[in-house]
C-alpha cells in the first residue's frame, strides 16, 4: 500500500470487544491492557482449617491381620476376611496390597501362634522330638501355611523367639549354639519333608488315585519293576512309615553324632510313640 493511504482510527490490537459487534476477529482482538486486575471479592479465601474430627476407622492392618489368622488358609479370601470384619471388600484395599499381602499377614499371625513344646527339663532328643510331631501336624493340617513358609511369607520376626528358645535348651545340654542350629534344621526340615509327604498322599487319596494299583498297571504294561512289584505285594506302598519312625531316625543320629548311647536315647524316644 503507497504512503499516505494508511487510514486511521485505533490499531486492531487495541480494540475492545464491542457487544454489539458480532464480527469473530472483534472477538479475538480483545487485549488483557485494558482489563481491570480482580478485586477483594474475586479473590479466593484461604481454607479453614476444619476443626470437626471425623469418626476413627473400623478397621486397620492389625485388625484385618487378626482376621486373617482366625481363619484356615484354605478359606482365606478377601471377600471372607472382609465378611469377618462387617465392612467391603474395596476397603481392605486401603491397607492390604492384595491377596498375596493379605495371605502373607495371616501366616505369620499362624506362625507366632505355633508353640514351641514345655520345657520342662526333658532330654533335648526327646524336646525335639515333641517339637517336630507338632510342626508336621500342624502343616497338614493348614497346608497353605506351608506354602506360605516355603514361598518366604513367614518373616523372621515370627520365628525368632522359637528358634532362640530351641537354641538355648539345646546349649544348656551340651551343644555348641552351632551345633544347636544344625539340630534344629535338620529335625525342622524332616518334618517339613513328612508334612509335604502326607499333604501329597492325602491330596492323592481324595483324587482316588491309589500307588499299588498305578504299580501293577505299570507291571502289566511291561515295565521291569522287580522291587516296586515286591512291595505292591505286601501293601508297603501305601503304608509308609509313621512319622515317628522317621524322626526316631533322625535324632538316633544325632546322638551317634554326639557319642551319646544309643540305646538310651532310643528307649526315651520310644516312648514318645503315639498310641495306635
Amino acid at each position: 500500500m503507497p504512503t499516505g493511504s494508511r487510514r486511521g482510527g485505533t490499531p486492531p490490537w487495541r480494540r475492545v470487544w464491542d457487544p454489539d459487534d458480532r464480527t469473530p476477529s472483534r472477538y479475538l482482538r480483545s487485549t488483557v491492557s485494558e482489563r481491570q486486575p480482580p478485586g477483594p471479592a474475586d479473590r479466593a479465601a484461604p481454607a479453614r482449617a476444619s476443626t470437626r474430627k471425623g469418626r476413627p476407622p473400623r478397621i486397620d492392618r492389625a485388625a484385618i491381620a487378626a482376621a486373617a489368622g482366625a481363619l484356615p488358609l484354605t478359606d482365606l479370601t478377601m471377600r471372607s476376611v472382609a465378611e469377618r470384619l462387617g465392612v467391603t471388600v474395596s476397603s481392605l484395599y486401603h491397607y492390604v496390597a492384595g491377596r498375596d499381602d493379605l495371605f502373607a499377614l495371616a501366616a505369620e499371625q499362624t506362625a507366632h501362634r505355633l508353640t514351641l513344646p514345655a520345657d520342662h527339663g526333658q532330654h533335648w532328643a526327646v524336646w525335639f522330638h515333641e517339637w517336630a510331631t507338632y510342626i508336621q501336624r500342624a502343616f497338614v493340617a493348614d497346608p497353605g501355611l506351608l506354602k506360605q513358609y516355603i514361598d518366604g511369607a513367614i518373616s523372621v520376626e515370627a520365628m525368632a523367639d522359637n528358634i532362640d528358645a530351641a537354641l538355648d535348651l539345646c546349649v544348656r545340654q551340651g551343644f555348641t549354639p552351632a551345633e544347636a542350629l544344625h539340630a534344629y534344621d535338620l529335625v525342622s526340615e524332616c518334618a517339613l519333608g513328612a508334612a509335604v509327604a502326607r499333604i501329597r498322599a492325602d491330596a492323592a487319596a481324595s483324587a482316588g488315585r491309589d500307588l499299588t494299583r498305578d504299580v501293577r498297571r505299570l507291571i502289566a504294561d511291561g515295565r521291569p519293576l522287580p522291587h516296586l512289584s515286591a512291595l505292591a505285594s505286601t501293601g508297603a506302598l501305601d503304608a509308609p512309615p509313621p512319622f515317628h519312625d522317621h524322626i526316631t531316625t533322625v535324632l538316633l543320629g544325632l546322638a551317634l553324632r554326639r557319642g551319646e548311647d544309643p540305646a538310651e536315647t532310643v528307649a526315651l524316644l520310644e516312648a514318645q510313640r503315639p498310641v495306635a
